[in-house]
């Protein structure tokens, strides 16, 4: 019996090796492609091969024996085919997760890296200001009570910018930590754009902007918290005085559609290239031609590049939207937001 076994274990093995090694082969090429079909091929080669190797035991003679151990194989490769399968789609799940959470994680360090170093040139030019200021008074150099109260308007004004910027740095840390906690009310869009016109009036009117709210508008009654919604319009109308060139207009309007209000902030900057429309919410972008400040006491309105990523982030915390696109003379900042649940 022993010489028999002998006898058919070349013959076993001349058709085990060369299955196995395909399996190999193809397992090689299919890892770097595809790990369900890696997956299949993994646990199907096995069988394949162990069927050979019974085949050639056998003397390619057909027994009971060898029908049963085929059988047997057969149930097997249906049985580890499908979960090979449905295990190799779940590891390439969780494999493609684990790129985008690191290609995401990846991004918002980069994002981090860049507000850092956008932010710590907007801190340095005020506090350079401020401090050749200060040493000037401290120094005697300037004595002239005139050139002395310019100088403190200067530094007042160099201080609010600072103080506008800690603000904007605070109020995006709470968004993006998840730490902002909303007390919703039924907030009247009129009360707060009427508000949000008068305080920044100040400021288009001393660069010559016409901004105003359009007569036509029907304004509703939206689902939110007040002062949230209140900065979102204060800095779409900041952020549209600031690009909008002297005699140009600012014009908010709002509606209702389908169920939801909707408010519109129309500019005249001229357009923005299509290229940054996509990019105009994220943090610290400002687009190229206002990377060095206007620091001007008469048009001190340049802002730390975080108005329109914290305007997307309370807009989001309302469960709404935020959109930009070109539009006529400029550009149309709109947003949409849930309607008040009437009273009963």
């Amino acid at each position: 019996m022993i010489s028999q076994f002998l006898s058919v274990v070349p013959v076993a093995v001349m058709l085990t090796v060369p299955v196995a090694a395909v399996g190999a082969i193809l397992l090689a090429r299919m890892r770097q492609r595809s790990i369900t079909a890696a997956a299949t091929v993994l646990v199907l080669v096995p069988v394949v091969a162990t069927l050979c190797g019974v085949i050639g035991t056998s003397g390619f003679m057909y027994t009971p024996q060898l029908a049963q151990t085929a059988t047997v194989c057969v149930v097997v490769a249906l049985v580890t085919a499908p979960a090979a399968i449905l295990l190799g789609r779940g590891i390439a799940n969780d494999v493609m997760w684990l790129h985008e959470a690191r290609a995401a994680e990846r991004a918002a360090e980069a994002s981090r890296r860049q507000l850092v170093a956008w932010i710590s040139h907007d801190l340095r030019t005020p506090l350079a200001g401020i401090r050749a200021m200060t040493e000037a008074l401290c120094d005697g150099v300037v004595a002239d009570p005139e050139d002395v109260a310019d100088y403190a308007k200067r530094i007042k004004g160099e201080t609010e910018r600072l103080s506008a910027m800690v603000d904007d740095l605070f109020q995006l840390s709470r968004i993006t930590s998840g730490a902002l906690r909303l007390t919703h009310s039924a907030v009247p869009l009129h009360d707060v754009v009427s508000e949000a016109v008068a305080v920044e009036g100040v400021t288009a009117a001393r660069k010559g902007v016409d901004v105003r709210a359009d007569e036509d508008s029907i304004w509703p009654v939206v689902r939110g918290s007040d002062p949230e919604l209140a900065r979102v319009v204060r800095n779409l109308l900041s952020n549209a005085i600031r690009h909008t060139p002297p005699d140009g207009a600012v014009v908010v309007a709002a509606g209702e559609t389908d169920g939801r209000a909707w408010l519109r902030v129309d500019d005249a900057c001229g357009g923005i290239p299509e290229d940054d429309l996509d990019q105009l919410f994220d943090v610290a972008f400002r687009g190229a031609e206002a990377r060095t400040p206007d620091t001007t006491p008469e048009n001190n309105t340049s802002g730390s590049g975080l108005g329109l990523a914290i305007a997307r982030g309370l807009v989001e915390a309302h469960d709404g939207t935020i959109t930009a696109h070109n539009h006529g003379p400029g550009c149309r900042f709109e947003i949409h937001l849930p309607l008040a649940t009437p009273t009963t």
